[in-house]
């Protein structure tokens, strides 16, 4: 390039830079520029005008400019304190127009029904005496929305308005509009194939809206609800074999109106697997794998069962337990085959660490004393730990009834070996008034009112008083119960009682029991228990009838009983209010004549076998046997047996055995000895299980004879008598009613039959 050429060039490089220079210059000018003399604050009332400026990024003699404006007003809008603001400049002066926002006078909900006063102010925020915001008045409203959406309120609508007062205040009122509970219109599922919809909708704890499910709460959405649902599902896919479920999705859908919810779950089922080869690696010394194989509870070939395995691991730590290996860690290998759909479970057994139990610590209790807690452990301190142990502990706490909620897991202690072991207990209302009314055929209609503390003075004593009446029978009973006497396990009480009843209906005399009686009982293992009872007894037999059987005119009177009881119960059940599977088994004996007028040995043996046919179908086999013996008289008629009612389906109360035919009534007489066996097979009726309906097939049989008053026109034999029936059943929301219709098919002519028998009762 020449010279002359460059400087062309460079003449117009720079002509071009110096065209350009203005245009960068308002960035020093922008605004004005300039020094802010003063600011002046216009429109402030409870607040000074110093604190608005001191709020501002724009003060007096700083040099003003546009950004610092925008600060100061957003810095002012922050404070809260404000509706609005404007800022402008006037010369050299900056003046600043605020409207406050008022200030809360009160607060006040309309429209709730579902949640008080008290509840609403503790969700919001908003205060009285506070400045009042809109947007902190939305955001209550918010939170109220969302607690009524958590109790299933999906349509609610809420609504902060104000009341303009004088001197800047208001009155905020949030108007509400409640809305009916979100229902659960309906669950279905996709890709169940194995199971239909009625069988999973029956495992999960969300019900579909029904008409008869009107004291239900388990219709209602609840997302916390939905999943548990989702691992229920899980659990019940993973107990039938199908080891590869998964719950895909669960979607919770809101009908346009906001007060119903369509509910879907996409499950992927899988294949289903059975067991294959089960074994066991022991590295315990002295102890083989041949002999923990027969602890196993399952077997190569059976459906594969998640419970089974976990059943399985608690047969083994307590067979290992029992062997003084405290410490164990099992450990389930699990090795699957999908090709031919078995899996293959090897139990590894290792001696886990020895951990000790430093100390147990107990919260939550404020009115029931440690020491009720702390001897329902099946563990001490300085105990070797225990997994199994402590699970029982927990279940030994949570059978007091005295707590809502009990929550016991170990934490690390001061050292590597040593726990500390954490139970976090809820109490609960453990008084009870209990008003009952009922119907059965044998008592007619019946009514009980019973009053009773479970833990009385937080020490975990038990005191009832309890009073019925019925057409035939009244009682008044008063008892006491001591849980842990003198620090032992070992329940202690007595008991005051009368009684009478009415038995004219089948053997022409009244009977009057006035008493008391002290017991004690405990336990000699795990599952086997002896009572002890002492009850003396005052009875009276009277309102004998003119025309009733000379033999129990011949015991019309009053009489003296003093006896002596012991039972020996062995429980397997496993549950005592509801079993399903298990047995159980006692034996009672009873002598009377230590001092009174009455002298006889009396024993009976009972037994209850339970069966689960189906998950759904129960079966309960029972058996009863019983025999009582004068001692050196004749058995009085009050101490003998009587069957029927309630005993005996299919006969009325005191209908079949011994009788007097000579007499006008053809009395019952009751026998010395008795055997009575029922087998009954529960089961579904195929309604939804929101019906609470179960049906039964029964049959009872058995023989009453045995008496010592023997005469013209007195039976007593020991022929057979056998019914056979089928009842129904109503866990309603008022009490368990129950309906059986009874033929007897094996009876003697002289009994008296009752085919249709009821019972309702109710507490509340």
């Amino acid at each position: 390039m020449s010279t002359v050429t460059s400087r062309l060039w460079l003449a117009a490089v720079a002509a071009v830079a110096l065209g350009t220079a203005p245009m960068a210059a308002p960035a020093q000018t922008r605004g004005g520029g300039g020094t802010v003399a003063d600011v002046k604050v216009e429109g402030s009332q409870r607040i000074e005008p110093a604190t608005v400026i001191s709020y501002m990024a724009l003060k007096p003699g700083d040099e003003y400019s546009d950004r610092a404006v925008d600060e100061s007003v957003k810095s002012l809008f922050a404070t809260g304190l404000f509706a609005n603001v404007q800022i402008r400049r006037q010369g050299s002066s900056l003046v600043v127009t605020v409207e406050e926002n008022p200030i809360i006078n009160q607060i006040a909900f309309e429209g709730n029904d579902r949640f008080d006063d008290t509840k609403l102010t503790a969700e919001i925020e908003e205060r009285p005496r506070q400045v009042y915001t809109r947007t902190k008045a939305q955001s209550d409203a918010d939170r109220i929305q969302q607690l009524y959406r958590r109790s299933g309120r999906f349509a609610v609508a809420v609504e902060p308005k104000i009341i303009k007062l004088d001197q800047n205040r208001v009155n905020l009122v949030f108007e509400i509009r409640e809305g009916d509970l979100a229902k659960i219109e309906r669950i279905n599922f996709v890709g169940n194939r194995a199971f239909s919809n009625g069988d999973l909708r029956d495992e999960i704890l969300t019900k579909e809206t029904e008409w008869w499910n009107i004291l239900a709460s388990n219709d209602t959405y609840d997302p916390d609800r939905l999943a548990v649902d989702q691992e229920m599902l899980r659990r019940f896919y993973l107990n039938r074999g199908y080891a590869d479920f998964r719950v895909v999705s669960a979607v919770s859908e809101l009908a346009p109106d906001g007060e119903g919810f369509f509910i879907t779950f996409t499950v992927d089922e899988g294949e289903r697997y059975k067991f294959g080869k089960i074994d066991v690696n022991s590295a315990l010394p002295g102890v083989t794998p041949e002999e923990l194989k027969t602890v196993i509870v399952t077997n190569e070939g059976d459906w594969y069962s998640s419970k089974s395995v976990e059943d399985t691991i608690q047969a083994l730590t307590t067979y290992l337990g029992d062997r003084q290996y405290a410490f164990v860690d099992i450990q389930p290998s699990v090795q699957r085959n999908r090709d031919e759909q078995l899996i293959a479970i090897t139990y590894e057994i290792s001696e886990g660490p020895r951990v000790f139990v430093e100390r147990i610590d107990i919260s939550g209790n404020v009115r029931t004393a440690d020491e009720v807690i702390r001897r329902e452990f099946e563990l001490a301190e300085g105990d070797p730990f225990n997994a199994s142990r402590l699970k029982k502990s927990e279940t030994n706490i949570r059978n007091l009834g005295f707590f809502s909620k009990v929550d016991i897991k170990p934490t690390p202690g001061t050292a590597p070996d040593q726990t500390v072991i954490q139970a976090a207990v809820s109490e609960q209302s453990t008084g009870e008034l209990q008003l009952g009314v009922g119907y059965s055929t044998s008592d007619g209609p019946l009514g009980n009112v019973t009053v009773r503390e479970r833990n009385l003075l937080g020490r975990g004593q038990d005191l009832r008083l309890s009073t019925s009446l019925s057409g035939v029978s009244s009682e008044i009973d008063l008892s006491f119960t001591e849980p842990y006497f003198m620090g032992r396990n070992l329940a202690a009480g007595f008991d005051l009682f009368r009684t009478t009843r009415d038995n004219q209906s089948f053997s022409s005399y009244n009977e009057t029991n006035t008493g008391f009686a002290l017991r004690m009982g405990y336990p000699l293992s795990e599952n086997l228990r002896q009572t002890l009872r002492y009850r003396l007894n005052y009875r009276q037999v009277s309102d004998v009838s003119d025309d009733a059987s000379r033999f129990i005119k011949e015991q019309e009177g009053n009489t003296l009983s003093s006896a002596v009881q012991q039972s020996l119960t062995y429980d397997r059940l496993d549950s005592r209010i509801n079993p399903t599977d298990g047995y159980r088994i006692t034996l009672s004996n009873e002598i009377a004549g230590l001092g009174g007028d009455v002298h006889y040995l009396k024993s009976q043996l009972s037994a209850d076998w339970y069966y689960p046919v189906t998950d759904s179908m129960v079966l309960n086999i029972g058996g009863q046997l019983g025999h009582i013996i004068g001692l050196g008289e004749d058995v009085r008629i009050n101490d003998r047996f009587f069957l029927g009612g309630n005993s005996f389906r299919g006969f009325q109360t005191g209908g079949l055995g011994p009788r007097d035919l000579g007499s006008d009534d053809k009395d019952a007489l009751g026998g010395n000895n008795f055997a009575l066996g029922s087998v009954e097979l529960s089961f579904p009726l195929g309604l939804p299980s929101e019906f609470a309906l179960q049906g039964h097939a029964f049959t009872d049989f058995g023989t009453l004879w045995g008496t010592d008053d023997n005469g013209p026109g007195v039976v007593d034999d020991a022929a057979l008598r056998a019914s056979a029936g089928v009842g129904v059943s109503w866990a309603s929301p008022f009490g368990p009613i129950r309906l059986d219709y009874a033929y007897p098919f094996a009876k003697e002519s002289y009994d008296k039959q009752e085919q249709i028998h009821i019972s309702f009762g109710t507490r509340f």
